[in-house]
C-alpha cells in the first residue's frame, strides 16, 4: 500500500495511513486488490476519520471484484469508478499465503501483441479529499503515475510550469488517461501485424497459414471493442454526474473553484475523446481484417477460375486431335492414308495445323492471357 499526501506544489509519501488532513491537502491511498481485502477494515476506518463517510458494501465488492466491466456509480458523498486497463501478465500472490499465486494470466495464442489484449479492472473511490485506488498485482501504470507525480513535485518541474492536480477527481483523470494511452499505443502494433497479415493473404505467390491467429486477432480485436464500450460508457457517466457538481454548495472549493471544475470537465471531454479514436481504430482494424480474408479468397477463387480457363481451352485444343487419332485408331481394313508411304505425315501435319489455328483463335480471345493484376 502506498499512500501520498499531496498539497499545492508538494507531494509526500507517508507510508501511512493518516489520520487527519491538513487544509488544502488531499490524500492518494493506493493499494493491491488483496491488500484491500486484508486490509478493508482500516482503510474504512481512516476514509470515516478523513472524510466522515466509509464505502458502501455493495462498492466494496466491486472493488475486489476481478472481472467487473469498467463502469461508474456514485453516491450523495463520493464517485466510483472502475475502468479497466491493459494487464501486464503477471500473476497476484495470495498475501495471507505468501508465494501462493491467486490468480493466473491468461494464456493466449498468437503473436505477442495478441497477449496483451488482457485486462484487469482498476477501481477509484473520489472522496472530497481522498482518493482510494484499487488496482491488480503489478499494475505499472499507477507506479509509472506515482513516479511522474513525485517528480512533478521537484522544484525544477514547478519552475518549468508543471502543473499538479488539484483534487482527488483531477488525479483520477490523469490516471485514466494514462490507462488510455497504453491502448492507443497498442493500436500501432495491431495496425502493423495485422498489415502484415493481408500483405500475406494478398500475395500470390505466398501460401497463408495463419488462420488460428488470424481468427484470435479478430475475437481479441471484438473483445477490445466490447471493453472500450464500457469505458466509454462509463466515462459519459462520469461526465453527466460532473456537470450537478456546481449545484452543490461549497463541493467546487475541493477542486480549485469554478476554473478547476472548468478544467476536471475539459480534462474528462479529452479522456473520452481518447477513448473514442481507440473505438474507432479498433473497429476499423475489424473491417480491414474482414475486408482482407474476403480479398483472398475472391483472389483465391479468380486463380482457381483461370486454371479452370487454361485447363479448358487445352481440352478444347486437344479434343479434335483425339478425334483424329480415335479415327484413325479403328480396327478397319480400308481407311484412307492408313497404308499410304506418307500418310503419318499428313495427319501429324493436319493435327499440327489444326493445334496451331485453335490456339491462335483462343490467344486473340485472351482466354490464355493472364489478368494484369497478377
Amino acid at each position: 500500500m502506498r499512500v501520498f499526501s499531496i498539497q499545492p506544489g508538494s507531494v509526500t509519501e507517508t507510508g501511512a495511513l493518516p489520520e487527519r488532513l491538513p487544509e488544502r491537502c488531499y490524500v492518494w491511498i493506493a493499494c493491491g486488490r488483496r491488500e484491500f481485502e486484508l486490509e478493508q477494515a482500516h482503510v474504512q476506518a481512516t476514509l470515516q476519520a478523513l472524510g466522515g463517510v466509509t464505502l458502501v458494501d455493495l462498492h466494496v465488492s466491486d472493488l475486489l471484484n476481478n472481472q467487473l466491466p469498467s463502469h461508474f456509480d456514485y453516491t450523495s458523498q463520493y464517485d466510483i469508478l472502475v475502468f479497466r486497463r491493459l494487464a501486464a501478465g503477471h500473476s497476484e500472490t495470495d498475501l495471507a499465503h505468501p508465494g501462493q499465486p491467486l490468480t493466473q494470466p491468461t494464456r493466449r495464442s498468437g503473436p505477442p501483441v495478441l497477449r496483451r489484449i488482457d485486462t484487469s479492472p482498476v477501481g477509484f473511490a473520489v472522496f472530497d479529499r481522498v482518493l482510494l485506488t484499487v488496482h491488480p498485482a503489478g499494475c505499472t501504470v499507477l507506479e509509472h503515475y506515482a513516479a511522474r507525480l513525485l517528480a512533478a513535485a521537484s522544484a525544477a518541474s514547478r519552475a518549468a510550469g508543471v502543473q499538479m492536480p488539484v483534487g482527488p477527481a483531477d488525479l483520477m483523470l490523469r490516471i485514466v488517461n494514462q490507462m488510455v494511452d497504453g491502448y492507443l499505443d497498442l493500436r500501432r502494433e495491431l495496425t502493423r501485424q495485422l498489415d502484415h497479415w493481408q500483405s500475406e493473404l494478398l500475395s500470390p505467390s505466398a501460401r497463408f497459414t495463419n488462420w488460428g491467429s488470424l481468427l484470435d486477432a479478430r475475437i481479441s480485436l471484438h473483445q477490445l471493442d466490447e471493453i472500450c464500450e464500457d469505458q466509454r460508457a462509463a466515462i459519459q457517466d462520469w461526465i453527466e454526474a460532473l456537470a450537478n457538481w456546481d449545484v452543490i454548495e461549497g463541493q467546487s472549493d475541493h477542486f480549485g473553484g469554478q476554473r478547476g471544475l472548468e478544467l476536471l470537465k475539459v480534462r474528462s471531454r479529452d479522456v473520452l475523446e481518447h477513448i473514442e479514436r481507440v473505438v474507432h481504430h479498433v473497429r476499423r482494424l475489424e473491417q480491414n481484417a474482414e475486408t482482407a480474408v474476403q480479398m483472398h479468397f475472391s483472389a483465391q477463387s479468380n486463380r482457381t477460375n483461370d486454371i479452370m480457363r487454361v485447363l479448358t481451352v487445352l481440352t478444347a485444343i486437344f479434343l479434335p486431335l483425339n478425334l483424329i487419332a480415335g479415327i484413325f485408331g479403328m480396327n478397319f481394313e480400308f481407311i484412307p492414308w492408313l497404308h499410304a508411304r506418307d500418310g503419318f505425315w499428313w495427319a501429324m501435319g493436319t493435327m499440327g495445323l489444326i493445334a496451331t489455328v485453335l490456339t491462335g483463335l483462343f490467344w486473340r480471345k485472351r482466354y490464355l492471357v493472364r489478368n494484369a493484376s497478377r
